[in-house]
């Protein structure tokens, strides 16, 4: 029987994959677990995966570029030499990063069969690559597991010549997962500074790259009438200290900064946060999941996760301060009460997937 390959590139590919990759090992189905190394700190990375309970991954790349089309190509090189001496029975990626779009190419060269996990999203807004991304994977992977009707819908008008499944996203099977562990172990509480909070994560290259956007984010942050808890990765601590804005929030009393946490502290933080900021596609999926369920505001102009909205957890509302502010004052005024049924299913999208590679590969 020849093994399902996994693939994951990022901490929320990681995230997203870790559920499928236990129900693998669960039914005994063999695999092979490839890191292919988009985020750059593996040692972090590393952390997260005995964090997740995966095994180690069995092939790790070092990717060395720092361009986005040099990155990709550089994992696509790595991945097509490792399809030279590994003949798997299905390639797995999951999501839209320049990983899944490498992987995918790699295996398409190959002849191998794709399995696209979080098929069909769609933004409609073409200046995003993961957008670009997601659409390139979609059209050359034959097995499409679709977290929703809508994605479903969206692969069907696009007339994709894959399989569709309808799953769920496997987001939902993780944060089921590990909560109630990280409930228990988790001492991230203790070290925020305020009883209520709304929690940040603001760290796209369009927002924080951008003077003018980066300033109005941190005015709306600074005037928030609730404290802020701000997740800062490197990237963003770097662009406000070249445009002088990093003492600022930093002497801030309505505002804690804290680098980017574990799985199981970040979890713990939404459960216990008033509200989320975000201008992340999987934090608007995690926050929907019914042990969380934290209305969400979406600092992005689209988003490729609309079912969030429709269902009433999440709003996008730009960057701009004013809009920010008064998407803040409006929960707190009214306090949304949030559904108990989450868009993206039910905890068991894994489950699922791992039964429809049996059914059909096998």
């Amino acid at each position: 029987m020849k093994p399902v390959l996994v693939v994951a590139g990022t901490r929320p590919e990681i995230i997203k994959m870790a559920p499928i990759i236990k129900a693998l090992n669960r039914t005994k189905t063999p695999s092979i677990f490839v890191h292919c190394g988009q985020n750059y700190d593996y040692d972090i990375t590393k952390q997260f995966i005995e964090e997740l309970e995966i095994p180690t991954p069995d092939f790790s790349f070092r990717i060395e570029s720092t361009s986005t089309g040099l990155q990709t190509a550089e994992m696509f090189s790595k991945l097509n030499h490792l399809f030279e001496t590994v003949e798997p029975s299905i390639v797995l990626v999951e999501g839209d990063t320049n990983s899944v779009l490498a992987a995918a190419i790699a295996a398409n060269k190959w002849m191998l069969p794709i399995g696209h996990v979080e098929a069909g999203l769609r933004s409609f807004d073409l200046r995003m690559p993961e957008e670009h991304n997601r659409r390139l994977t979609d059209h050359i992977s034959g097995y499409l597991f679709a977290p929703t009707e809508r994605a479903k819908a969206n692969l069907k008008k696009e007339k994709a010549w894959g399989k569709i499944f309808l799953t769920g996203n496997t987001v939902i099977d993780a944060v089921m997962q590990h909560l109630p562990c990280a409930e228990k172990k988790s001492t991230i509480t203790e070290r925020i500074l305020f009883k209520e909070f709304a929690l940040v994560t603001t760290n796209r290259p369009e927002n924080v790259d951008h003077a003018t956007i980066l300033n109005s984010l941190m005015e709306a942050f600074l005037s928030s009438p609730i404290p802020i808890v701000y997740l800062m990765n490197p990237r963003t601590r770097k662009r406000l200290l070249e445009n002088n804005l990093l003492a600022k929030i930093e002497t801030s009393n309505n505002l804690q900064i804290l680098p980017p946490q574990s799985f199981s502290d970040f979890l713990v933080l939404m459960k216990n946060c008033r509200l989320i900021i975000t201008d992340s596609g999987c934090i608007q999926e995690e926050a929907t999941t019914p042990s969380i369920r934290k209305p969400t505001i979406v600092t992005r102009l689209s988003t490729e996760r609309p079912e969030a909205v429709e269902a009433g957890f999440a709003k996008v509302v730009g960057t701009d301060s004013e809009n920010i502010l008064a998407a803040i004052d409006e929960i707190e005024r009214n306090g949304p009460e949030m559904p108990y049924v989450s868009p993206f299913g039910d905890g068991t999208a894994a489950q699922k997937t791992v039964s429809i590679l049996k059914e059909n590969l096998l």
